[in-house]
């Protein structure tokens, strides 16, 4: 945690991260984008990478402002979806408080879940769950009285292959 800040203050920044952070797990469960967009800066940058190690490279599935992310989420509707579910569980692993207290970075892991509605073989697949993705979020925030605004956020995928459902916030 931050160097010379008061560490009654640098855990009460680490609590309102981990808050937003748990916040916007919930919210994209439920698809409420919006929602979610609230939790985000007006600077706010997302991405979706993973390395690949066949062309030893990394990867970008999407690099999106928060403007570019308005506007996705406004297409949403008209996606071509089996509409399963996903249930993302994120655990926190750190969090460091820049040493103004007015920024922050985390890293979480992140497991996502696909809950099958239908599909090519939806008399056998119906009701199943399975996993879609894994990987870390490295979240950075801008602490604006007292609450945690993400400025950006890396989805880093352990996956190289994304399927249906993979248009939506991750």
């Amino acid at each position: 945690m931050g160097g010379g800040l008061d560490p009654s203050i640098s855990r009460d920044v680490a609590d309102a991260v981990r808050d937003t952070i748990y916040r916007a797990t919930i919210l994209l469960d439920s698809q409420e984008w919006n929602n979610w967009l609230e939790l985000c800066d007006e600077s706010f940058s997302y991405d979706i990478k993973s390395w690949s190690p066949e062309i030893n490279y990394d990867m970008t599935y999407l690099h999106a402002s928060r403007k570019d992310m308005e506007a996705l989420i406004r297409l949403l509707p008209k996606h071509n979806t089996d509409h399963s579910p996903l249930t993302r569980h994120t655990s926190v692993y750190t969090v460091d408080v820049g040493d103004n207290g007015e920024t922050a970075s985390a890293v979480s892991g992140f497991i996502v879940f696909q809950h099958l509605l239908d599909g090519t073989n939806s008399h056998i697949d119906s009701g199943e769950s399975r996993l879609f993705l894994v990987g870390k979020y490295l979240d950075t925030f801008k602490i604006v009285d007292g609450r945690a605004m993400f400025t950006s956020r890396i989805a880093r995928l352990e996956n190289r292959r994304l399927d249906k459902g993979s248009h939506w916030p991750i």
